[in-house]
């Protein structure tokens, strides 16, 4: 029986093609950082401090802390001047992508109709993300977290894991108190939401909006679009 629903949400709910979207992002981010550090270095550190965050599965350690302990590690600068001066890039600058990506509309109907099933409805982007661009990406989505009662957003700052690590979505389950029979992954990516999701025991189910191949395992439900995710979860039990 379903009792929560977990969805990706760039290009699942948000149309956002990460290939035009990340060349603007660390463009903007690149330029912005220049008083700190020169671009590319910047660049370079930002990527590596990302990726001890993909690495990391310590549950007493958050992904923010992961970030910046490996940041200040590497470069010397401090978070405590570095975390608020980038709270500015994206409260004032990183609306300026928002033109990179493409509001679905078939997503609000979605969304709503879980919640209208008394479904725990979870944003489950890889959280490595401050939560501040995360709320900026679900409203650019029409799902602004003010109208929408989520059980969760997984930002850097709430999450202990990312995608592909299994214990991503372990941690979810545990915050949101539910058995992985229960719940349901809804992604587009095979590695980072199907595959993980599946190895824990959570139904999935592979969106594929931009005609990629169909996916190795064909025991796992699959659709096109938005619609045909929502025609799948109108045939399941749920607890209601």
């Amino acid at each position: 029986m379903l009792k929560a629903v977990l969805f990706d949400l760039d290009d699942t709910l948000l149309g956002n093609d990460m290939d035009r979207f990340l060349p603007g992002y660390f463009g903007l981010l690149g330029k912005f950082a220049e008083k700190y550090l020169p671009r590319d270095q910047f660049l370079q550190e930002l990527l590596a401090s990302t990726e001890a965050m993909i690495r990391n599965v310590d549950p007493t350690v958050s992904n923010r802390d992961v970030f910046w302990q490996t940041f200040e590690q590497r470069t010397g600068l401090k978070a405590a001047e570095l975390e608020p001066f980038f709270e500015q890039f994206y409260r004032n600058q990183f609306s300026q992508l928002r033109d990179r990506t493409e509001k679905r509309p078939f997503a609000t109907k979605l969304v709503q109709y879980c919640l209208e099933q008394n479904l725990a409805v979870v944003v489950a982007t890889n959280p490595l993300f401050p939560r501040i661009a995360i709320d900026a990406r679900l409203d650019w989505a029409g799902l602004p977290v003010t109208e929408y009662d989520f059980a969760l957003v997984t930002t850097y700052e709430n999450m202990h894991a990312a995608k592909p690590q299994p214990a991503y979505y372990s941690e979810i389950l545990d915050k949101i108190e539910c058995a992985p029979e229960n719940a349901l992954m809804i992604g587009n990516d095979w590695e980072n939401d199907i595959l993980p999701a599946h190895s824990i025991g959570l139904q999935t189910y592979w969106l594929s909006l931009d005609g990629e191949s169909l996916p190795t395992d064909l025991s796992v439900p699959y659709g096109r679009s938005l619609e045909d995710v929502y025609d799948f979860l109108t045939t399941q039990p749920t607890a209601r």
